[in-house]
């Protein structure tokens, strides 16, 4: 069927008209049957990464390693990675290659991810973007300055490129002064020093060295990348997309190779803004004083805004436009803060049909991003998280396929690529390779392509449930970063209030509670008070949180803080870890985002030896609760969720202690059906009895067997509420669904 071309152009019409669904999986979680689940279809099973690293690929290869992945292997995909020959890349060569790949998948049922790239990173069209359009390479930020004492008249010649702006800053007080008129046509600064101590800035823009990517930040360089690598195969595969060609998959675009910065950004920013940025740009560099942390928030906020509008958004406005869905993931997802790579690790997949994230080199390398990018997900209402993974784990056990994949599944990811196939076998450059050539894995695939399958059954699609949201502290990130400190690579300068990924794996792995991350513009813009809950408004993934975690912070933006302090006035409970902020990312709010914290605390933010003291409690009239909850203190944090949440969603009874892994679940809800999704990762075997709210008639669906079978079921009131409590029995690497249905009528 998939062959036939009448049956693609229906599709495609179908498609256009919005009557069917570009979902990975065709069957809602709520839908599924016993046998869907004993024997997942195809379409339900992961796709590789297939890495072309022959220079010469003949069609007997390609339909060969194709037909056998299929059948032996059971991928239901690839995308292809061109790794070999780059100066045959998007040739005409290349594309009969690729054509012969395309025709066989739609012969075989199987579908196609155009990578965008020759190798990685994603944004130089394998050498050829800057070679053709030089004047849209990836651009820097410059800063020249010099130390003044005035009065005196200072002149200089003006560094090449473009003048974003100069600005001389007054160093005893800060103050600045916006002097780019003094520039003259001569490129010659030409001005009169007051009197005082001053320090003199120029900041240029201009091609970054020694990097052949493309502006990522000027949607004009996109189209043009867009131009040269996905219209190519539009317009000769224009017939396969919306089939076998259903998603594009960018890898890796950094903003760390350079002060990562446009020529545009002045325009772009006074448009919004209505003011000009460049008295800020001092801030980029140094401390400015009071002002600094607001500055830095409105620069690298909007530099993180241009990233994920003009780069992604523009891709992702194509690939829609195309019938295609847009995924990728950014590099170094596991480090703090974020605003050198990505910008802002959540608000980058806003507009992202599929946000992904991956996991290579080591077992848990990005495991404290999980959360942080399936948060995103939840955040803006997307169906899909993928995870690009098992790269670079060369000699990785069979039974680390299961525990690494059960690890993802429970923190939100629902859509696996493995990092796995070459087309020429004999040199593998990141190793190991899952493919039925190999003689320890190709035996296991089968097996493990049906766990993944049965795993997206019940995982894609749905809402996410959880009683705890905790506020993405990209204020604090973007406040404690400036360009040319520490290894941008590595997250630029420490943030030593910065504690969220801790306390997201505390939560997750050791309390066993999950929860939402919620970015600042979600929590202004999509969520609502209701009575002593926050609930996200969203149209498929609503969540109603019973506590909101604030996350060590020394900036936060008022308007977040102005809501959460709703929540409290209303009878709501807030837990608050390690450092009360007491700036604010906008700008002249510092005192209103101090008295709203002496207000739901009861602590003055500025007194250091408080923010160190002992876990504090603080209450209201109408029942609203706080707690600080000092660094470190995880017993602290349990008493205070257990006083905010009450009956939990989920509790283990008792919660067991493993090694060399991890124990944690996921709850979505489908339909009327709940799906509880537990995984043990750990070597040590886990008996014990789960607590799950609400009165439920449950199952046991085992996604290693596929098997179903009753779950033995005990009612029970719990602090006022009925509880179902079932034993969970796990082996070392194991998972476990535990499905169900509310009785009597009852709404979760």
């Amino acid at each position: 069927m998939c062959g036939s071309r009448g049956v693609r152009l229906l599709v495609a019409a179908l498609l256009a008209a919005g009557l069917l669904s570009l979902r990975a999986v065709a069957v809602e979680p709520a839908n599924v049957t016993a046998e869907q689940f004993a024997s997942p279809s195809l379409e339900c099973k992961s796709r590789p990464l297939w890495f072309w690293n022959q220079a010469n690929p003949t069609k007997a290869e390609i339909d060969e390693q194709m037909q056998a992945s299929r059948d032996q292997s059971g991928y239901f995909g690839f995308g292809i990675l061109p790794a070999a020959a780059p100066e045959k890349y998007l040739s005409e060569e290349y594309f009969a290659w690729y054509g012969d790949a395309v025709r066989k998948a739609a012969e075989l049922g199987m579908r196609l991810c155009l990578y965008d790239e020759y190798w990685f990173p994603s944004g130089s069209a394998g050498g050829q973007f800057c070679q053709r359009f030089p004047e849209l390479g990836l651009k820097a930020l410059a800063m020249q300055a010099a130390d003044v004492d005035g009065p005196k008249r200072y002149e200089v010649t003006v560094p090449p490129g473009t003048t974003m702006g100069v600005v001389a800053m007054e160093r005893s007080t800060g103050r600045r002064l916006d002097i780019t008129k003094q520039v003259d046509a001569e490129e010659r600064l030409v001005y009169d020093v007051p009197a005082g101590s001053w320090k003199v800035m120029i900041f240029t823009c201009s091609r970054a060295k020694n990097v052949s990517l493309m502006d990522y930040l000027d949607a004009e360089a996109v189209r043009k990348f867009l131009a040269i690598t996905h219209e190519e195969y539009f317009r000769r595969f224009g017939d396969y997309f919306g089939t076998t060609i259903d998603s594009a998959f960018y890898d890796e675009p950094p903003l760390y190779r350079a002060n990562t910065w446009t020529d545009k950004f002045n325009e772009k920013f006074e448009k919004k803004y209505g003011y000009s940025p460049v008295p800020l740009y001092p801030a980029l560099w140094m401390d400015i004083g009071a002002d600094t942390a607001a500055a830095r928030n409105a620069l690298f906020g909007f530099r993180a805004e241009l990233f994920a509008t003009e780069y992604i958004q523009t891709m992702d406005d194509w690939c829609r436009a195309h019938k295609i869905r847009l995924t990728g993931h950014m590099d170094q997802e596991q480090i703090v803060n974020p605003t050198c790579v990505s910008g802002d690790l959540m608000k980058v997949f806003k507009h992202q049909a599929i946000p992904g994230v991956d996991e290579i080199v080591y077992f848990g390398r990005t495991q404290r991003a999980f959360k942080v990018i399936s948060s995103s997900a939840y955040n803006w209402d997307k169906p899909l998280v993928m995870s690009e993974t098992f790269g670079a784990m060369d000699k990785l056990p069979v039974d680390m396929l299961y525990r690494i994949t059960m690890d993802q599944y429970a923190k939100g990811i629902n859509f696996l690529v493995p990092h796995a196939v070459w087309l020429d076998n004999r040199k593998i450059t990141f190793p190991p390779e899952l493919s039925y050539r190999d003689p320890v894995y190709g035996p296991a695939l089968p097996d493990f392509n049906r766990f993944v399958g049965r795993l997206n059954l019940l995982l894609q699609g749905g809402r996410h449930v959880a009683d705890i949201a905790a506020v993405y502290p990209i204020a604090t990130l973007h406040a404690a970063y400036r360009f040319d400190a520490g290894k941008p690579y590595e997250g630029g300068p420490p943030v030593e209030e910065a504690d969220y990924l801790d306390l997201g794996e505390t939560l997750a792995l050791q309390l066993r509670r999950d929860y939402t991350f919620l970015h600042p513009e979600v929590l202004d813009q999509r969520c609502e008070v209701k009575g002593t809950t926050l609930c996200l408004n969203n149209a498929v993934n609503h969540e109603q949180y019973r506590a909101v975690v604030l996350p060590g912070s020394k900036v936060i933006a008022a308007s977040s803080l102005r809501k959460i302090a709703a929540l409290y006035d209303s009878g709501g409970a807030v837990i608050a870890t390690t450092w009360l902020p007491c700036q604010s990312a906008e700008p002249g709010l510092d005192g209103e985002v101090r008295e709203l914290i002496q207000h739901i605390f009861g602590i003055d933010p500025t007194d250091a030896a408080k923010r160190k003291a002992t876990t504090a409690a603080h209450t209201n009239a109408k029942g609203g609760r706080a707690w600080f909850v000092r660094a470190g203190d995880v017993a602290g944090l349990e008493a205070a969720l257990d006083k905010a949440v009450g009956v939990g969603d989920v509790r283990f009874d008792p919660s067991p202690t493993v090694s060399r892994g991890n124990l944690s679940y996921i709850h979505k809800v489908s339909g009327d059906r709940q799906v509880y999704f537990f995984a043990n990762s750990s070597e040590t075997p886990v008996e014990t009895e789960i607590c799950l709210r609400g009165r439920l008639e449950l199952e046991y669906w085992d996604p290693h067997t596929g098997q179903r079978s009753a779950a033995k079921t005990r009612h029970e009131q719990r602090g006022g509420q009925d509880v179902s409590v079932v034993s969970l029995k796990l082996a070392a690497g194991h998972s476990l669904f535990v499905v169900g249905l509310l009785s009597r009528g009852e709404a979760k």
